[in-house]
Protein backbone atom coordinates (compact mmCIF):
# COMPACT_ATOMS: atom_id res chain seq x y z
CA UNK A 1 0.00 0.00 0.00
CA UNK A 2 1.47 3.38 -0.95
CA UNK A 3 2.22 5.77 1.91
CA UNK A 4 -0.30 8.59 2.33
CA UNK A 5 0.81 11.93 0.96
CA UNK A 6 2.10 14.34 3.58
CA UNK A 7 0.29 17.62 3.91
CA UNK A 8 2.33 20.41 2.30
CA UNK A 9 4.13 22.81 4.59
CA UNK A 10 2.40 26.10 5.17
CA UNK A 11 4.22 29.13 3.83
CA UNK A 12 6.20 30.88 6.56
CA UNK A 13 7.23 34.51 6.78
CA UNK A 14 10.00 35.40 9.23
CA UNK A 15 10.53 38.91 10.58
CA UNK A 16 13.84 39.57 12.33
CA UNK A 17 17.22 38.01 11.53
CA UNK A 18 19.27 38.82 14.60
CA UNK A 19 21.40 36.48 16.70
CA UNK A 20 18.44 34.22 17.43
CA UNK A 21 16.13 34.86 14.50
CA UNK A 22 18.69 34.12 11.81
CA UNK A 23 19.36 30.69 13.29
CA UNK A 24 15.69 29.90 13.87
CA UNK A 25 14.78 30.88 10.31
CA UNK A 26 17.62 28.70 9.01
CA UNK A 27 16.08 25.68 10.73
CA UNK A 28 12.73 26.42 9.10
CA UNK A 29 14.42 26.62 5.71
CA UNK A 30 16.26 23.33 6.31
CA UNK A 31 12.96 21.71 7.28
CA UNK A 32 11.47 22.52 3.88
CA UNK A 33 9.07 25.32 4.74
CA UNK A 34 8.54 27.80 1.89
CA UNK A 35 10.11 30.86 3.50
CA UNK A 36 10.19 34.61 2.97
CA UNK A 37 12.17 36.89 5.27
CA UNK A 38 12.56 40.52 6.29
CA UNK A 39 14.71 42.35 8.79
CA UNK A 40 15.09 46.04 9.55
CA UNK A 41 18.78 46.29 8.55
CA UNK A 42 18.96 47.21 4.83
CA UNK A 43 20.47 44.48 2.71
CA UNK A 44 20.66 41.92 5.51
CA UNK A 45 17.62 39.91 4.42
CA UNK A 46 18.95 39.73 0.87
CA UNK A 47 22.34 38.49 2.08
CA UNK A 48 20.69 35.91 4.34
CA UNK A 49 18.36 34.70 1.57
CA UNK A 50 21.32 34.28 -0.80
CA UNK A 51 22.68 31.63 1.59
CA UNK A 52 19.39 29.81 2.32
CA UNK A 53 16.35 28.59 0.35
CA UNK A 54 14.30 31.70 1.04
CA UNK A 55 13.08 34.92 -0.57
CA UNK A 56 13.87 38.36 0.84
CA UNK A 57 11.09 40.92 0.98
CA UNK A 58 11.23 44.70 1.36
CA UNK A 59 8.57 45.10 4.06
CA UNK A 60 6.68 43.01 6.62
CA UNK A 61 3.55 43.59 4.50
CA UNK A 62 5.23 41.89 1.54
CA UNK A 63 6.16 38.98 3.79
CA UNK A 64 2.54 38.70 4.95
CA UNK A 65 1.28 38.65 1.37
CA UNK A 66 3.46 35.57 0.76
CA UNK A 67 2.63 33.72 3.97
CA UNK A 68 0.15 31.55 5.82
CA UNK A 69 2.02 31.99 9.11
CA UNK A 70 4.16 35.01 10.01
CA UNK A 71 6.76 34.61 12.77
CA UNK A 72 8.27 37.69 14.42
CA UNK A 73 11.50 37.62 16.43
CA UNK A 74 12.44 41.20 17.26
CA UNK A 75 13.68 43.15 20.27
CA UNK A 76 10.73 44.59 22.18
CA UNK A 77 7.03 45.41 22.23
CA UNK A 78 7.48 48.58 20.22
CA UNK A 79 9.14 46.66 17.41
CA UNK A 80 6.52 43.90 17.49
CA UNK A 81 3.75 46.50 17.22
CA UNK A 82 5.60 48.21 14.38
CA UNK A 83 6.17 45.11 12.24
CA UNK A 84 2.69 43.72 12.81
CA UNK A 85 0.51 46.82 13.04
CA UNK A 86 2.54 49.77 11.74
CA UNK A 87 3.06 51.35 8.35
CA UNK A 88 4.02 48.66 5.82
CA UNK A 89 3.36 46.16 8.60
CA UNK A 90 1.79 42.72 8.39
CA UNK A 91 -1.72 44.05 8.94
CA UNK A 92 -1.61 45.99 5.65
CA UNK A 93 -1.52 42.76 3.64
CA UNK A 94 -3.15 40.41 6.13
CA UNK A 95 -5.80 38.02 4.94
CA UNK A 96 -8.38 36.48 7.23
CA UNK A 97 -6.92 33.29 8.65
CA UNK A 98 -3.33 34.48 8.71
CA UNK A 99 -1.60 33.35 11.91
CA UNK A 100 0.98 35.61 13.57
CA UNK A 101 3.38 33.86 15.94
CA UNK A 102 5.40 36.32 17.99
CA UNK A 103 8.52 34.69 19.41
CA UNK A 104 9.97 37.91 20.84
CA UNK A 105 10.00 38.59 24.58
CA UNK A 106 7.64 41.46 25.38
CA UNK A 107 5.15 42.51 28.03
CA UNK A 108 2.07 40.26 28.21
CA UNK A 109 -0.16 43.34 28.05
CA UNK A 110 1.48 44.35 24.77
CA UNK A 111 0.87 40.86 23.39
CA UNK A 112 -2.80 40.99 24.28
CA UNK A 113 -3.20 44.51 22.85
CA UNK A 114 -1.54 43.55 19.56
CA UNK A 115 -3.56 40.33 19.42
CA UNK A 116 -6.82 42.26 19.84
CA UNK A 117 -5.89 44.64 17.01
CA UNK A 118 -5.05 41.73 14.72
CA UNK A 119 -8.27 39.93 15.62
CA UNK A 120 -10.26 42.90 14.34
CA UNK A 121 -8.88 42.04 10.90
CA UNK A 122 -9.50 38.32 11.24
CA UNK A 123 -5.84 37.57 11.98
CA UNK A 124 -4.95 35.03 14.67
CA UNK A 125 -2.06 35.40 17.13
CA UNK A 126 0.07 33.10 19.23
CA UNK A 127 2.83 34.24 21.58
CA UNK A 128 5.68 31.71 21.62
CA UNK A 129 8.82 33.10 23.23
CA UNK A 130 11.87 30.88 23.53
CA UNK A 131 14.52 30.04 26.08
CA UNK A 132 17.97 28.86 25.12
CA UNK A 133 20.73 30.99 23.65
CA UNK A 134 22.34 31.06 20.22
CA UNK A 135 23.80 27.51 20.25
CA UNK A 136 20.37 26.00 20.93
CA UNK A 137 18.82 28.21 18.27
CA UNK A 138 21.51 26.92 15.92
CA UNK A 139 20.77 23.24 16.51
CA UNK A 140 16.99 23.57 16.82
CA UNK A 141 16.74 22.58 20.49
CA UNK A 142 15.12 25.68 21.94
CA UNK A 143 12.41 25.46 24.59
CA UNK A 144 9.26 27.19 23.36
CA UNK A 145 6.37 28.25 25.60
CA UNK A 146 3.22 29.21 23.74
CA UNK A 147 0.12 31.15 24.74
CA UNK A 148 -3.05 31.33 22.70
CA UNK A 149 -5.86 29.18 21.36
CA UNK A 150 -5.16 25.46 21.20
CA UNK A 151 -6.11 25.29 17.53
CA UNK A 152 -3.56 28.01 16.72
CA UNK A 153 -0.93 26.16 18.74
CA UNK A 154 -1.67 22.94 16.84
CA UNK A 155 -1.43 24.75 13.52
CA UNK A 156 1.90 26.38 14.42
CA UNK A 157 3.40 23.27 15.98
CA UNK A 158 5.11 21.84 12.86
CA UNK A 159 7.00 25.10 12.43
CA UNK A 160 7.79 25.32 16.13
CA UNK A 161 9.14 21.76 16.05
CA UNK A 162 11.64 22.82 13.40
CA UNK A 163 13.07 25.33 15.87
CA UNK A 164 12.59 23.75 19.28
CA UNK A 165 12.91 20.54 21.24
CA UNK A 166 10.53 21.15 24.17
CA UNK A 167 7.33 22.88 23.04
CA UNK A 168 4.67 23.55 25.66
CA UNK A 169 1.26 25.21 25.46
CA UNK A 170 1.04 27.21 28.69
CA UNK A 171 -2.31 29.01 28.52
CA UNK A 172 -4.12 31.87 26.89
CA UNK A 173 -2.54 34.63 24.80
CA UNK A 174 0.11 36.44 26.84
CA UNK A 175 0.89 33.57 29.20
CA UNK A 176 3.82 32.43 27.10
CA UNK A 177 5.35 35.86 27.63
CA UNK A 178 4.64 35.80 31.35
CA UNK A 179 6.34 32.46 31.82
CA UNK A 180 9.30 33.60 29.70
CA UNK A 181 9.76 36.74 31.80
CA UNK A 182 9.73 34.75 35.03
CA UNK A 183 12.20 32.26 33.56
CA UNK A 184 14.60 34.96 32.40
CA UNK A 185 14.41 36.85 35.68
CA UNK A 186 15.22 33.64 37.53
CA UNK A 187 18.10 32.98 35.14
CA UNK A 188 19.45 36.49 35.67
CA UNK A 189 19.23 36.09 39.44
CA UNK A 190 21.12 32.79 39.15
CA UNK A 191 23.80 34.39 36.98
CA UNK A 192 24.24 37.24 39.47
CA UNK A 193 24.55 34.78 42.36
CA UNK A 194 27.06 32.73 40.37
CA UNK A 195 29.24 35.78 39.82
CA UNK A 196 29.14 36.65 43.50
CA UNK A 197 29.97 33.07 44.51
CA UNK A 198 32.90 32.88 42.11
CA UNK A 199 34.32 36.13 43.44
CA UNK A 200 33.90 34.95 47.05
CA UNK A 201 35.69 31.71 46.19
CA UNK A 202 38.54 33.68 44.65
CA UNK A 203 38.76 36.04 47.65
CA UNK A 204 38.95 33.11 50.08
CA UNK A 205 41.54 31.31 47.92
CA UNK A 206 39.28 28.43 46.89
CA UNK A 207 40.55 26.79 43.70
CA UNK A 208 38.08 27.80 41.00
CA UNK A 209 38.41 24.56 39.03
CA UNK A 210 37.51 22.70 42.21
CA UNK A 211 34.66 25.15 42.86
CA UNK A 212 33.09 24.44 39.48
CA UNK A 213 33.57 20.67 39.75
CA UNK A 214 32.06 20.41 43.23
CA UNK A 215 29.23 22.90 42.81
CA UNK A 216 28.20 21.34 39.50
CA UNK A 217 27.56 18.03 41.27
CA UNK A 218 25.73 19.52 44.26
CA UNK A 219 22.69 21.58 45.15
CA UNK A 220 24.35 24.76 43.86
CA UNK A 221 24.62 23.41 40.33
CA UNK A 222 22.73 25.18 37.57
CA UNK A 223 22.52 25.83 33.87
CA UNK A 224 24.10 29.21 34.56
CA UNK A 225 27.10 27.50 36.16
CA UNK A 226 27.49 25.30 33.08
CA UNK A 227 27.05 28.13 30.58
CA UNK A 228 28.56 31.19 32.24
CA UNK A 229 31.21 30.25 34.80
CA UNK A 230 33.91 29.85 32.15
CA UNK A 231 32.97 33.11 30.44
CA UNK A 232 33.03 34.97 33.75
CA UNK A 233 36.41 33.52 34.72
CA UNK A 234 37.90 34.40 31.33
CA UNK A 235 36.08 37.73 31.07
CA UNK A 236 34.97 36.55 27.64
CA UNK A 237 31.64 38.19 26.87
CA UNK A 238 31.11 36.85 23.35
CA UNK A 239 27.44 37.57 22.83
CA UNK A 240 24.97 34.74 23.12
CA UNK A 241 22.29 36.90 24.79
CA UNK A 242 22.85 40.63 25.16
CA UNK A 243 23.02 42.21 28.60
CA UNK A 244 20.64 44.96 27.43
CA UNK A 245 18.07 42.38 26.38
CA UNK A 246 18.32 40.51 29.68
CA UNK A 247 17.92 43.78 31.57
CA UNK A 248 14.81 44.57 29.52
CA UNK A 249 13.30 41.18 30.34
CA UNK A 250 14.01 41.44 34.07
CA UNK A 251 12.49 44.92 34.18
CA UNK A 252 9.36 43.66 32.43
CA UNK A 253 9.10 40.77 34.90
CA UNK A 254 9.38 43.13 37.86
CA UNK A 255 6.65 45.34 36.40
CA UNK A 256 4.36 42.31 36.21
CA UNK A 257 5.35 41.32 39.76
CA UNK A 258 4.46 44.80 40.99
CA UNK A 259 1.06 44.61 39.30
CA UNK A 260 0.47 41.26 40.99
CA UNK A 261 1.62 42.59 44.37
CA UNK A 262 4.38 39.99 44.53
CA UNK A 263 7.94 40.48 45.79
CA UNK A 264 10.88 39.23 43.71
CA UNK A 265 13.96 40.60 45.48
CA UNK A 266 16.37 38.27 43.69
CA UNK A 267 15.25 39.70 40.36
CA UNK A 268 15.48 43.24 41.72
CA UNK A 269 19.09 42.64 42.71
CA UNK A 270 19.84 41.16 39.28
CA UNK A 271 18.23 44.18 37.60
CA UNK A 272 20.50 46.54 39.52
CA UNK A 273 23.62 44.56 38.64
CA UNK A 274 22.60 44.31 34.99
CA UNK A 275 21.93 48.05 34.89
CA UNK A 276 25.38 48.68 36.33
CA UNK A 277 26.84 46.32 33.74
CA UNK A 278 25.19 48.28 30.95
CA UNK A 279 26.52 51.46 32.56
CA UNK A 280 30.02 50.01 32.30
CA UNK A 281 29.67 49.73 28.54
CA UNK A 282 28.59 46.10 28.18
CA UNK A 283 25.06 46.56 26.80
CA UNK A 284 25.80 44.57 23.64
CA UNK A 285 27.97 41.97 25.36
CA UNK A 286 26.69 38.68 26.74
CA UNK A 287 25.06 39.01 30.14
CA UNK A 288 27.90 36.99 31.66
CA UNK A 289 29.44 40.47 31.80
CA UNK A 290 27.40 40.93 35.00
CA UNK A 291 30.61 39.80 36.72
CA UNK A 292 31.95 43.28 35.90
CA UNK A 293 29.33 44.87 38.16
CA UNK A 294 30.00 42.32 40.91
CA UNK A 295 33.71 43.04 40.67
CA UNK A 296 33.01 46.76 40.81
CA UNK A 297 31.07 46.38 44.06
CA UNK A 298 33.80 44.22 45.55
CA UNK A 299 36.67 46.37 44.35
CA UNK A 300 38.58 43.35 43.04
CA UNK A 301 38.86 41.25 39.91
CA UNK A 302 37.97 37.61 39.54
Amino acid sequence: MPEPERAPHERIGFLGLGIMGSRMAANLARSGFPLSVWTHTPGKAERWASEHPAAARATPAEVAADSDIVISMVVDGEQVASVLLGEHGVIEAARAGLLCVDMSTIAPADTRRIGAALAERGVRMLDAPVTGSAPRAEDGTLTIMAGGALEDFARARPALEAMGELIVHVGELGQGEMLKLINNALGAANAAALGEALLLARATEVDLDAFVEVVKSGSGGSVQLDLKSGAMREHDYTTLFKTAHMLKDVRLCLEEAQRAGMPFPGASHARDLLAATVGRGHADDDYSAVIEAVEGLAGRRL
